[in-house]
C-alpha cells in the first residue's frame, strides 16, 4: 500500500444515470474520481473516491449525437478499423459509453489509469457494491 492510499479517506458514491446528459454526468463523475471536490486535492495524487454508475442504458445524448457520434477501435491489422455509432453502442454496451466518456475526461497517464479503476458502471439498476454503503451523488443541471 502506498503512503497516499493510507492518507486518503475513500468514500463510495452511487449515481443514477437514467435521464442524465452523458457529458454533464461524465464531467461530474471525473471530478469525484480525481478528488477535486475535496479541500485536500493535489493534482499528482490519487485522492478521489469510488463512483458506481447505475442505469447507464438510460443516459441521454443531445442533438444528433446518436446518429453522428462514432466510436473507433482498431484490431492492429491492416484494414482493421471498426466504426460504431453511439446509437448502436448504447444498445449493445451502454456501460462502455459512460466508461469511455469518463475516461476521456481523466488524465492520460498512469494516474488516469489508476483513477479509472475506481469507476464501476452497470447498465441496469443492480450492482454488487451494496456492502460498501455508497452515498447518492447529486448531479445538478438538466436531465
Amino acid at each position: 500500500m502506498k503512503k497516499s492510499d493510507a492518507l486518503a479517506q475513500r468514500q463510495w458514491y452511487i449515481v443514477d444515470a437514467g435521464g442524465k446528459v452523458l457529458g454533464r454526468l461524465a464531467s461530474e463523475v471525473a471530478k469525484v474520481l480525481r478528488g477535486k471536490h475535496k479541500p485536500t486535492f493535489t493534482p499528482h495524487v490519487d485522492g478521489g473516491d469510488f463512483v458506481v454508475v447505475v442505469n447507464a442504458k438510460g443516459v441521454k445524448l443531445t442533438g444528433k449525437k446518436l446518429e453522428q457520434k462514432v466510436y473507433y477501435r482498431h484490431s492492429e491489422y491492416p484494414g482493421g478499423l471498426r466504426v460504431t455509432t453511439a446509437e448502436k453502442k448504447l444498445e449493445t454496451r451502454p456501460d462502455a459509453v459512460v466508461h469511455l466518456a469518463v475516461k476521456g475526461m481523466l488524465p492520460k497517464n498512469r494516474l488516469g489509469r489508476r483513477l479509472l479503476k475506481k469507476l464501476k458502471v452497470y447498465a441496469g439498476p443492480e450492482h454488487p457494491h451494496q456492502a460498501q454503503g455508497p452515498q447518492p451523488l447529486i448531479i445538478r443541471g438538466r436531465g
